[in-house]
């Protein structure tokens, strides 16, 4: 009788069934979507996505895909384990199950390692060695809902933020106003005898007496009649007005 129930322990085991499966309720989740679930290996999430041979060689670049390999880990993940979505782009994912699985040996032999992360986060939820790929399969289950049960809400509160702050546009720069123009200095300038000619920065305005509006600031000017000599300053206007008397010396004869 005992061996009978040691043959049919072994059985179990090697076929991938945890023990006193039967014995133990099954797993919901209570949000209306089931978290999403990015399921590799660890020698796939080493070489980032490629497919093929050995290191990517010989094989093309899959975003987010898991290798060939790895395709009876997905699949008995997506056939054991309901309360989540196998899914395929790690960026889209709420999960990482990193998952090792070493088929053909006995079943005292394997060495299967399971490890589960929060993609946001990328804290460890769950790190373990099991006997069988069902075992791991299981324990990634059941960490997965219990730890979506608790954050779950969160997670796809956080996700919806940040999808609306990518659509949101940017809020459009407002240019300055522009500076008000200064209001121009009256001038007027005389000069004794009057009747010369006035530049202002190097250019002819006219003959004294005359008044004119010129911007505020610092400016050169320059009285000139025929047999006295030319009368140079420089003088600074402000707002409001400005009165300059040039006094011209005869010339020496």
């Amino acid at each position: 009788m005992k061996r009978r129930t040691l043959c049919f322990w072994v059985l179990m085991v090697s076929i991938g069934i945890p023990l006193a499966a039967q014995d133990k309720p099954t797993t919901t989740t209570t949000d209306t979507e089931k978290p999403r679930v990015f399921i590799t290996d660890s020698q796939s999430w080493e070489i980032g996505g490629y497919g093929g041979g050995s290191g990517g060689a010989g094989g093309s670049m899959v975003k987010g895909g898991a290798r060939p390999q790895t395709a009876e880990i997905v699949k008995t993940f997506g056939e054991r384990c309901h309360e989540v979505t196998p899914n395929n782009r790690q960026d889209k994912a709420d999960y990482i199950v990193l998952l090792d699985h070493e088929g053909g040996k006995g079943f005292l032999r394997h060495k299967n390692k399971v490890a589960v992360f929060s993609r946001a986060s990328g804290d460890s939820v769950i790190s373990k060695s099991t006997l069988s790929l069902g075992g791991s399969v299981q324990e990634a289950c059941e960490a997965i809902v219990k730890d979506w049960s608790a954050h779950g809400t969160a997670i796809r509160a956080a996700e919806a933020s940040a999808v609306v702050a990518q659509l949101k546009p940017a809020a459009a720069a407002v240019p300055d106003p522009p500076a008000p123009a200064a209001s121009p200095a009256k001038l007027s300038i005389a000069s004794n005898p009057s009747g010369a000619d006035i530049e202002v920065d190097g250019s002819f305005i006219g003959n004294t007496p005359s008044g004119i509006e010129i911007a505020p600031g610092e400016h050169s000017l320059k009285v000139s009649k025929s047999g006295f000599k030319p009368w140079e300053r420089r003088f600074k206007a402000t707002v409001g007005s400005v009165n300059i008397t040039a006094e011209l010396e005869p010339q020496a004869k």
